[in-house]
């Protein structure tokens, strides 16, 4: 048997050092099956490749790839994922904020018996911003797109090589790697622990690529936005018969004169709104479909060493 190990690294040139060292004391050690460890350079320009190449010298089970560019972290992963040569994968973030006994404890479960392991966050030590902004995705996601979403969310997880071929073989653009795991059905179990400050380093995850993870995962999983398009449509239609009706039996019978020009503006506007919305929400299915018929790959693997 054998467990690879994928480890999306943007950035982190500090942090390569201290997470094998770990991972080694922690994982490695305790292992009883072979293993490798693929990392994978998003596009980093610190010297995170360097530090691999110097990591794999003293250790020829390291994978190093080097993606053309910055592609993202899911498809980094996907990356690891389309040359591991594991049983089993998971995946370990670069930040060392995740604990790597999970680890060992996804492993177990795997073992016995679960195609999927999901490591779920009971709690994070980090802002009120970040905590508030993590608990409004997974819930809306938990309501409105994947019901099986872990009520605290996941990152790290582990899976079978039945999954692992599954995923290469969807080659989806604009989404999100969790949720094509939680898609795919497979029988799936959950670890718990709680997701760590960090210590070492930057974040790279901005508010910009949260948006868009937030928007690729509805639009990805979720035909909500469509269907709110078609329940405001009707709504707004109704009410617009019914204040057509009262205007019209008030000019009739009462002679009172229709609404001005103040009103008029404001359904008008109001109107605009919301066809500017519809339009925009509509846009966004519309690239993804000719994003998608472009047919460009996910990434880009420029060297692997």
């Amino acid at each position: 048997m054998k467990l690879s190990i994928i480890i999306p690294v943007y950035f982190n040139q500090p942090n390569l050092k201290p997470l094998y060292d770990d991972l080694k004391a922690v994982v490695l050690d305790k292992l009883h099956m072979d293993y490798e460890i693929v990392m994978v350079d998003d596009g980093s320009t610190d010297g995170s490749f360097e530090e691999i190449l110097a990591l794999k010298a003293n250790d020829p089970k390291i994978v190093a790839l080097r993606l053309s560019r910055n592609f993202g972290s899911h498809a980094a992963i996907l990356a690891g994922l389309s040359v591991c040569t594991g049983d089993s994968a998971t995946m370990k973030a670069a930040d060392l904020q995740e604990p790597s006994e999970i680890i060992l404890s996804m492993l177990e479960k795997w073992q016995n018996g679960a195609k999927s392991v999901l490591a779920v966050r009971d709690d994070r030590e980090e802002p009120l911003a970040q905590k508030l902004f993590a608990n409004t995705y997974y819930s809306a996601m938990r309501k409105w797109a994947l019901p099986n979403m872990p009520k605290g969310g996941f990152d790290c997880f582990l899976i079978d090589r039945a999954v692992i071929d599954l995923l290469n073989q969807l080659e989806e653009k604009n989404t999100t790697l969790m949720g094509q795991i939680l898609w795919c059905g497979f029988k799936t179990d959950m670890v718990h622990y709680v997701r760590k400050k960090r210590e070492i380093g930057k974040s790279r995850w901005t508010l910009a690529k949260k948006v868009k993870l937030f928007i690729d995962s509805f639009l990805g999983f979720s035909y909500a936005p469509i269907r709110a398009i078609m329940t405001i449509g009707i709504i707004y239609f109704i009410a617009t018969i019914v204040y057509s009706i009262i205007i019209i039996v008030q000019k009739l019978t009462m002679g009172i004169p229709a609404p001005g020009f103040a009103a008029t503006m404001i359904v008008v506007l109001f109107s605009f709104g919301i066809v500017m919305l519809s339009i925009g929400i509509l846009g966004e299915y519309i690239w993804r479909s000719f994003d998608a018929s472009r047919k460009r790959p996910v990434f880009i693997i420029e060297e692997k060493k």
